[in-house]
């Protein structure tokens, strides 16, 4: 049995941005552990794969049982590209995600 849960999180992307040619919406992943909500890695659909390995970094390792304020904070202090909005609109949903996920199975 996994001892990992796989969550998404979705954001409309802005007008004008290289992966708005490719998505509409800006999608960030989560692999999950289920006993310590801690994330053992993450994507999302930033256009480049710096971008993707910066929200990997900036995830992996964080509890979410801490909120998701902390990760909310270092998006918007500092990622200064045009899809920051759609980031922390993202990981609130993929919080929301989270939280629903452990109230049904804690």
């Amino acid at each position: 049995m996994l001892n990992t849960v796989f969550i998404a999180g979705h954001a409309r992307l802005p007008s004008g941005m290289a992966a708005q040619n490719m998505y509409e919406v800006l999608t960030i992943t989560a692999e999950i552990d289920k006993k310590y909500g801690v994330v053992i890695e993450a994507s999302c659909t930033l256009a480049t794969d710096h971008g993707k390995h910066y929200i990997d970094q900036l995830l992996k390792g964080y509890s979410l049982r801490d909120g998701i304020e902390k990760p909310i904070e270092e998006i918007q202090a500092h990622y200064l590209g045009k899809a920051g909005s759609a980031l922390t609109t993202a990981l609130k949903d993929l919080y929301k995600q989270y939280e629903s996920y452990h109230k049904k199975n804690d």
